[in-house]
């Protein structure tokens, strides 16, 4: 009986003056934790975006490769005729000719011409040379 009547009152005294303290204990705790749980969360997210980027990166070279390496429409004695004689290749789809590098007679759409007829048609120079 006494036992219930004393536990209230050292409860009351408990919060009085020693609560404050394990409050503050506890704030701190918390906060550290918070902290600690914030600071893996934005690791976990850099992490993720960082693995997001690579495998967007690791696509966008696979397409750059892919765009890189053109495919010859024409056949090697047809270019080095071609060259021989002075003629451009014109890629008809995009309105740009080409006096040598990767692009001459390598795009999908094109045929050769001389440099003047280029002009002419209204076909431009590539800019990369």
């Amino acid at each position: 009986m006494k036992l219930r009547s004393i536990l209230p009152i050292s409860i009351a005294a408990m919060a009085l003056f020693g609560g404050s303290t394990l409050s503050a204990f506890q704030v701190t705790d918390t906060t550290t934790t918070v902290t600690k749980k914030a600071k893996k969360t934005k690791k976990t997210a850099k992490d993720a975006t960082d693995a997001t980027a690579n495998t967007a990166t690791s696509a966008t070279e696979t397409v750059k490769k892919a765009a890189v390496a053109p495919q010859k429409t024409v056949s090697d004695s047809e270019i080095t005729a071609a060259k021989a004689s002075g003629k451009v290749w014109v890629n008809t789809d995009t309105g740009v000719y080409h006096k040598g590098g990767q692009w001459y007679g390598a795009t999908k759409q094109g045929k050769f011409m001389t440099e003047q007829e280029a002009t002419k048609a209204g076909y431009r120079a590539s800019k990369t040379q």
